[in-house]
């Protein structure tokens, strides 16, 4: 939902201090989106990525430079993939949607692929919303609509997100479809992957049912087109480059996605919190930047690697202060009170903690157990 005028410009002229004079801001994309929505208990990235900081910039500023991302060879092997998925008008596409999502539905034979071509993001978003329009309007023919352009409103500004592709059914539900160059093997893939990319089409859903939500006001409060919740995802089968597919339920990710969109909106608290002065811009020394960014607290965690460019620089400070999220979300879990290395260690001893507690007592008989097979390994 925007926010007020008065309020909104007020939270961007403030996230324009904390990126620094004349800085620009960042666009947030549907990956940066979707990472939020893995952490959304860390509050550092949210003000960053609210304010349009750019992190890459920002962690080499601090001395612990990004290091991951795709390769140039699987840039260039996904591009190829996703152009053999989406060759002859997206007959393959289209007959993948089919089989896994609308078998009722009659075969696409000669669906609509309209041009979306534009200038700006402004420009291809409009494009793309007078072509879903178009849809809705003459109900009944399969469209594909090959890269649109979506706005999505964050913190009361429009975040410009292109997903692979989006599917118009005869019925008139929309259907987000992700290409992905990682293989499915006998049928299924990398859990960690199908979460990411989960996510990130989570991300493009909000977007449209947004979209959606307007077109039903504006037909007069007509039924708004159904946005459906299990997208598309296309991978190749095994170790070819022939295309499969399958369909992913996304309702839990839309959800926790659409609550830290929301957090967003309210990220003045975050940023009123701070200290007086604040500023992220890599042009500040070290030790002044440094102190700006552990004025906001993190969630790390060792999937933050994966997805944060400033992972490097908060898995560093996590370990100097010794804290277990270091080990795992699993293991912090069931550490329960037990927040730093040292607790867990004294508590392990018998120097510190409730024995009622049932993380203690655990640690004390696993440190026992160790103990006693130490001394067996001696004799």
């Amino acid at each position: 939902m925007p926010l007020p005028r008065t309020r909104g410009t007020a939270l961007r002229q403030r996230l324009a201090e904390l990126r620094g004079p004349d800085v620009p801001a960042k666009a947030l994309d549907a990956r940066a989106l979707a990472a939020l929505a893995a952490n959304p208990g860390c509050a550092r990235r949210a003000i960053l990525d609210g304010a349009g900081v750019n992190k890459t910039a920002l962690a080499s500023a601090l001395g612990s430079p990004a290091a991951f991302g795709q390769s140039q060879f699987a840039l260039t092997r996904g591009n190829a993939f996703e152009a053999k998925v989406k060759a002859d008008g997206g007959a393959e596409l289209l007959r993948l949607v089919h089989e896994k999502l609308d078998r009722s539905a009659e075969p696409p034979n000669g669906a609509r692929v309209p041009d979306l071509t534009a200038t700006g993001p402004q420009g291809r978003t409009a494009r793309t919303e007078l072509e879903l329009r178009e849809a809705a309007a003459h109900p009944g023919a399969w469209t594909l609509l090959d890269h649109p352009m979506l706005a999505l409103d964050v913190a009361g500004s429009p975040a410009f997100l292109e997903p692979d592709a989006v599917v118009v059914h005869p019925d008139g539900s929309w259907t987000v479809v992700e290409i992905k160059s990682f293989p499915l093997l006998d049928g299924s893939a990398d859990p960690a992957k199908v979460g990411a990319a989960a996510r990130q089409a989570a991300v493009y859903v909000l977007a449209l049912e947004e979209f959606a939500a307007r077109l039903g006001a504006e037909r007069g409060g007509a039924p708004a087109p159904q946005v459906r919740h299990r997208v598309l995802l296309v991978c190749p089968r095994d170790f070819s480059n022939l295309p499969a597919a399958s369909a992913v339920d996304i309702r839990k990710q839309r959800a926790v996605t659409a609550r830290q969109l929301t957090r967003l909106t309210r990220i003045e608290d975050i940023a009123d919190a701070l200290p007086e002065g604040t500023c992220f811009s890599p042009e500040l020394p070290a030790e002044e930047l440094t102190a700006a960014v552990q004025s906001v607290p993190a969630t790390y965690a060792p999937e933050c690697l994966s997805a944060c460019e400033l992972a490097f620089h908060c898995r560093a400070r996590s370990r100097q202060e010794g804290a277990v999220t270091t080990l795992g979300r699993p293991v912090r879990a069931e550490l329960g009170g037990l927040t730093t290395v040292e607790q867990v260690l004294a508590a392990a001893r018998g120097e510190a903690g409730d024995p009622a507690d049932p993380a203690v007592a655990a640690l004390r008989r696993a440190a026992a157990l160790r103990a006693e097979a130490l001394e067996a390994a001696c004799r």
